[in-house]
């Protein structure tokens, strides 16, 4: 199998050098999509000055099992619907946290697309855990 994908992009160099410059593109335009990746370090330098807001977007079964302290809780599908709800953090930074950064980048797009400043945390709260720091349940 390996042998015939070999062959097929040494035979078709220039359809599997559109398809790698088409990949990257894509790529990038997902990563930009939901603007600033944060880290663990900046997320907590923020909602410490008080300047951040975390917004976990998972399910409340996910929520439940574990989250960051003083955590907001809206789940992605409901987002655009209980928008107003963070009206009266719209002076500060809402960070955007998921399970592994699936979800984050389009909820900071549409908060962004509401006249929110939002950022996400990169690698979602798997990264907070990787990073052993503390969550409530």
């Amino acid at each position: 199998m390996l042998a015939h994908l070999i062959e097929f992009a040494t035979n078709h160099y220039v359809l599997t050098g559109c398809f790698a410059l088409l990949l990257a593109l894509l790529l990038v335009t997902e990563l930009r999509k939901g603007g600033k990746s944060l880290s663990t370090r900046e997320l907590t330098a923020l909602v410490n000055s008080d300047q951040g807001v975390v917004l976990d977007v998972r399910n409340n079964k996910d929520f439940a099992t574990g989250h960051i302290v003083d955590a907001l809780n809206i789940p992605y599908e409901k987002l655009a619907g209980r928008m107003a709800e963070l009206e009266k953090h719209k002076a500060k930074t809402i960070i955007v946290v998921d399970a592994i950064g699936q979800h984050a980048g389009s909820a900071a797009s549409e908060l962004k697309k509401a006249g929110f400043t939002a950022a996400k945390l990169g690698g979602g709260i798997a990264t907070w855990r990787g990073d052993n720091l503390p969550v409530v349940k």
